[in-house]
C-alpha cells in the first residue's frame, strides 16, 4: 500500500483528517517529473487536493475506445480528448494502464483541422524534441512506457478554449482458456506501493506519484467503449459482466456492443468482454504474412482435453496473501473467499502453510509446512478469517522469506500468491522468482476490479505456473478448481515446433512452455524462401504423444501485416523480462532497435506529435490528471504512511528514551487511528483483535503480554533487558496486536550488534502476528550486549 504524499502527512500531523474535508493545495508538480526522482526518491501516490482552481487541474474530459476484434487479433484504437476550460495555457500529464499484451505502434494529435502524426523516436530523444517544443510555445505530445501496462501521456501548450484529441493505436492477440476467449480494457492505474526511500522496494520512478481521488467517487472524466466481433465461426454465447452494454449480432459470426449510456463514469474498473464460438470451437491454425521487410508467421495449435490422473503424488503447497491497506474491504474478503477454497480442497497427503503480507510478513506455521489435517485446516482458515487490511504491499520481502522455507525431500512445491499487485518494484519480483524458484513453480492470483496484470502475470511467467484474475467473490470457488487441476495435470509437455520444407527463424517464444490452462500452443516466428513445407506442433499428453501438422501451401492469405509488429513485441516482451530496468546494454539496444524498426512504443523508445505552430508565448501550468481510485479499493490504499514511515524515523542508531520515543509511538498512532476511524468505523489501526473491530474491550483496556522466560545468546545484562522488553510490550500498538497470542508462544528475535531487530518470528501464528511482526523488526534494544545474537522469549499470552 503506497505512503501518503507531504501533503497528506501535513494533514494528519496537524490533527486534520484528511477525510474530513480539510484540504490543502500541494507543491505544483514539476514540468519534467523525471528530474524530480533524482532529488526526492520517497515518492508515493497521494490525495487530489482541490483547489479555487479546480476547473484548470482537470483537463482530460474524455476517453473512449473502438475495439475491432477479427479472428484472434484484436485492434484497438483510444481516443483521449483534453480540453481547458480554464484561463490560462496547461500541460497535462496523464498515467493510464494498457493490455499486458499490446503492440502500441501509432499516435496522432488533432488540434482543431489539424492532425499530427506522431514520430518513434529514442525515448530520450522524444523526451527533448517534447520539452524543446513546450518551451518554444508550440503544442505537442509525448507518450511513454512506464511498464508494459502502465503509459503516460503528456500534452502541452493546451491553451485556454482548445480540444486537443489525442489518438493512439494497439494490437493484441486474443488467446482462448478452456474455449472461452476474453479481451481485457484496463481503464485506470492502481496506485502503486513505492516502499521507502533505499529499500529494495523504492523504485524512485517519479509515475508513481499521482494524485487520486477518494474511494467511491466517481471520476472526473467520461468513459466510452465500442466494439466490432467478426469471428469467423459461428458465436455461441458473448457477453460483459463488468459493463452494462447493449449487443446486437449481424449474422451468425458478427456482432456489435456498445457500452451502455449509464456507464459514463464507469471508467474505475476493468472492461472485460467474454465469448465463445459454437461448440466451444477455437481458432487454430496458420497465419502467414509476406511483408515488405520480411516474413512472419504465427501458428497456433489446440492440443486435446487434459486427462485426469489417477494416483497422484502428494504436494507442498504455500499460500501466500496480501493483507496490506489497499486489500481492505472487498478484495481482503474475496482472497479469504479464495483461499478457504483452496486450503479446504487439499489433500490429507498433502502439505501446506499460509504466510499474509503487508509492510511485514507472518507464517501460520513459522516451523513450516504442516499435513492438510481437518484439524490444521480448521486453524489455519481461522487465522485467513482473522486477517484484516493494513501496512504496506512489501511482497519482494515476503517473496523472500517464504522462498527460504526449508523443503521437505521428495515433494514437489507450489506457491500460491494472492494479490492486487500495486508496487512498483514489477522487475525485482521477477527476478527474485526466478532465481530462488528452483524445481518449484508458482502461481498468482490477481485480486480486485484493476490489478497490475503486468505484476500478476509476470510472477506467473517467471515462476512457470499459471496467473488468475479474479474481480468479484463468486468468482472464488471456479479459480481455485481450475488452479487444481492446472497442477494437477497438465495438458501438453515437451512441447516442440518443428518443419519439414520451411525455413523460419527467430522463433518467440525460443522454448515452447508446458501447456498448464487448456488453451492453444502459440508461437510467432520469421520465415525466409517459398511459403511451402509443414510446421508441426507435439508434446506428450496425459494419454501419450499427440501432434499436429499444418501445410504451409494450402495457406492462401498471406497479408496480416498486425503479425510482425505482434512478433516484435514478444521479442521485446522476452527481452524486457530478463533486463527490466535496461542493466544489459546490449538488450537495451536490441529493444530500442526493434521498437525504431517496428515502430512500436517500449521502455526506451517514445512517440512524439510536435506542432509547427508557436501558439503559447507566455508561461503555462503544469497539472497531473488525478486518477480514481479502482472500484473495490478503499481509501487505506494511499493511507497509512504515518504508521509505515514510523520504523525509517526510529531505525536509528542515536540513543533515544524510551519514554519519548513510546510517547512519539503512541501519537503517531493516535492520529493513523482516527485516520482508519474515518475509512473504518470501529476499528484500531493495525489491530485484529476482536476490540478493534468494535467489539468488547477498547485497546486500551487490552493487558500486556508478560515474559515467562528469556534467554540471550549475546549474554547481555538480562535484568535490564528484560525490563526494556517488558516496558515495550506494554505499548498500545502492541497490546492491540498480541491481544490474540496463545500463551506458551515462543518469539525470538535476531539483533545485529547495535540492538535492532533483524528478524522476529512467532513459533506458532495467530491473528495479529503479521502487525506484531511489523512493529517488532522496527525496535531497537538499548539494553543489548553489543554484538550480534538472539533473544528466546516465552510469552504468558495477553489475557
Amino acid at each position: 500500500m503506497p505512503h501518503r504524499a507531504p501533503a497528506l502527512l501535513l494533514a494528519c500531523w496537524t490533527g486534520l483528517s484528511p477525510l474530513a474535508g480539510a484540504r490543502s493545495r500541494p507543491p505544483a508538480p514539476p514540468s519534467d517529473p523525471q528530474s524530480e526522482a533524482k532529488g526526492d526518491r520517497t515518492l508515493s501516490p497521494y490525495f487530489f487536493v482541490k483547489g479555487e482552481a479546480a476547473v484548470d487541474q482537470l483537463p482530460l474530459k474524455a476517453t473512449s475506445a473502438q475495439v475491432a476484434l477479427a479472428g484472434v487479433v484484436a485492434d484497438v484504437t483510444v481516443t483521449q480528448v483534453y480540453r481547458n476550460t480554464g484561463t490560462k495555457p496547461l500541460e497535462a500529464l496523464y498515467v493510464f494502464p494498457g493490455s499486458t499484451r499490446s503492440a502500441v505502434h501509432a499516435m496522432t494529435m488533432r488540434i482543431g483541422e489539424r492532425v499530427l502524426r506522431a514520430q518513434i523516436r529514442e525515448r530520450g530523444q522524444a523526451r527533448a524534441d517534447y520539452e524543446r517544443a513546450k518551451q518554444e510555445g508550440r503544442s505537442a505530445s509525448l507518450l511513454e512506457q512506464q511498464r508494459p501496462n502502465v503509459f503516460q501521456m503528456n500534452v502541452a501548450n493546451i491553451l485556454p478554449g482548445d480540444e486537443i484529441r489525442v489518438e493512439l493505436c494497439y494490437t493484441e492477440l486474443l488467446v482462448p482458456t478452456a474455449g472461452t476467449y476474453e479481451f481485457v480494457f484496463p481503464t485506470v492505474v492502481g496506485p502503486r506501493f513505492a516502499g521507502r526511500s533505499g529499500t529494495a522496494s523504492d523504485t524512485g520512478e517519479a509515475w508513481v506519484a499521482n494524485p487520486y481521488t477518494h474511494a467511491e467517487e466517481k471520476p472526473a472524466t467520461t468513459f466510452d467503449l465500442s466494439l466490432t466481433l467478426a469471428a469467423g465461426l459461428p458465436i455461441a454465447r458473448m457477453g460483459c459482466d463488468t459493463h452494462r452494454t447493449t449487443l446486437a449480432y449481424d449474422g451468425k459470426d458478427r456482432a456489435t456492443l456498445r457500452l451502455d449510456p449509464s456507464e459514463a463514469h464507469g471508467g474505475n474498473r476493468d472492461f472485460i468482454l467474454k465469448y465463445q464460438l459454437a461448440g466451444g470451437a477455437v481458432q487454430s491454425g496458420l497465419l502467414l504474412d509476406q511483408g515488405k521487410d520480411g516474413n512472419t508467421f504465427l501458428v497456433m495449435a489446440q492440443p486435446p482435453k487434459r486427462v485426469a490422473p489417477k494416483d497422484l503424488p502428494p504436494r507442498e503447497y504455500v499460500f501466500i496473501m496480501d493483507v496490506s491497506g489497499s486489500q481492505m474491504g472487498f478484495p481482503l474478503e474475496v482472497s479469504k473467499g479464495l483461499m478457504k477454497e483452496m486450503i479446504q480442497g487439499l489433500r490429507p497427503q498433502d502439505r501446506f502453510n499460509v504466510m499474509v503480507f503487508e509492510g511485514s510478513a507472518a507464517f501460520w506455521s513459522p516451523e513450516g509446512s504442516v499435513a492438510a489435517t481437518p484439524e490444521h485446516t480448521r486453524e489455519a482458515l481461522a487465522f485467513v478469517g482473522a486477517q484484516h487490511g493494513g501496512g504496506g504491499t512489501e511482497l519482494a520481502s515476503a517473496l523472500r522469506k517464504a522462498l527460504g522455507l526449508p523443503r521437505v525431500p521428495g515433494i514437489s512445491r507450489t506457491f500460491v500468491v494472492s494479490t492486487d499487485g500495486y508496487i512498483s518494484a514489477d522487475g525485482q519480483v521477477f527476478d527474485l522468482i526466478r532465481q530462488n524458484l528452483g524445481s518449484a513453480n508458482l502461481f498468482a492470483f490477481g485480486i480486485g476490479s484493476s490489478v497490475n496484470r503486468h505484476l500478476i502475470e509476470g510472477m506467473a511467467h517467471a515462476g512457470q505456473g499459471e496467473a488468475f484474475v479474479v474481480t468479484r467473490p463468486d468468482q472464488a470457488a471456479a479459480e481455485a478448481e481450475r488452479f487444481r487441476a492446472y497442477v494437477s495435470a497438465p495438458v501438453l509437455t515437451n512441447v516442440r515446433l518443428t518443419t519439414n520444407g520451411f525455413a523460419v527463424k527467430d522463433l518467440e517464444p525460443v522454448q515452447l512452455p508446458d501447456v498448464l490452462a487448456d488453451r492453444p500452443v502459440i508461437c510467432l516466428g520469421r520465415w525466409t524462401g517459398a511459403a511451402r513445407g509443414t510446421v508441426t506442433i507435439s508434446g506428450v499428453t496425459g494419454a501419450g504423444p499427440w501432434h499436429q501438422t499444418f501445410d504451409v501451401a494450402q495457406v492462401a492469405d498471406r497479408a496480416h501485416p498486425a503479425l510482425a509488429q505482434l512478433w516484435a513485441r514478444q521479442r521485446i516482451q522476452r527481452l524486457a523480462d530478463y533486463d527490466p530496468f535496461g542493466a544489459d546494454e546490449e538488450r537495451k539496444a536490441e529493444v530500442t532497435r526493434l521498437g525504431l524498426a517496428y515502430h512500436l512504443l517500449t521502455a526506451y523508445t517514445s512517440f512524439v506529435a510536435v506542432d509547427t505552430q508557436v501558439r503559447n508565448t507566455g508561461g503555462r501550468a503544469t497539472v497531473l490528471q488525478p486518477l480514481p481510485l479502482p472500484e473495490g479499493v478503499s481509501d487505506a490504499a494511499i493511507g497509512g504512511g504515518v504508521l509505515a514511515s514510523l520504523p525509517a524515523q526510529r531505525m536509528t542508531p542515536a540513543p533515544v528514551s524510551l519514554a519519548v520515543e513510546a510517547a512519539a509511538q503512541d501519537q503517531a498512532l493516535s492520529r493513523e487511528s482516527r485516520y482508519r476511524a474515518k475509512a473504518d468505523p470501529g476499528r484500531a489501526v493495525g489491530d485484529t483483535s476482536a476490540a478493534g473491530r468494535g467489539e468488547g474491550e477498547p485497546p486500551e483496556a487490552l493487558p500486556v503480554a508478560r515474559i515467562r522466560s528469556l534467554s540471550a545468546s549475546a549474554a547481555p545484562d538480562l535484568s535490564a533487558l528484560r525490563q526494556e522488553l517488558q516496558a515495550r510490550l506494554g505499548r498500545r500498538d502492541l497490546r492491540t496486536a498480541l491481544a490474540g497470542l496463545p500463551s506458551g508462544t515462543v518469539l525470538v528475535l535476531k539483533l545485529d550488534a547495535a540492538g535492532r531487530v533483524i528478524s522476529a518470528t512467532f513459533q506458532k501464528g495467530f491473528a495479529g502476528s503479521a502487525r506484531a511482526v511489523a512493529l517488532l523488526e522496527a525496535w531497537r534494544l538499548q539494553a543489548w550486549g553489543g554484538r550480534a545474537g538472539e533473544v528466546r522469549i516465552t510469552l504468558a499470552g495477553g489475557r
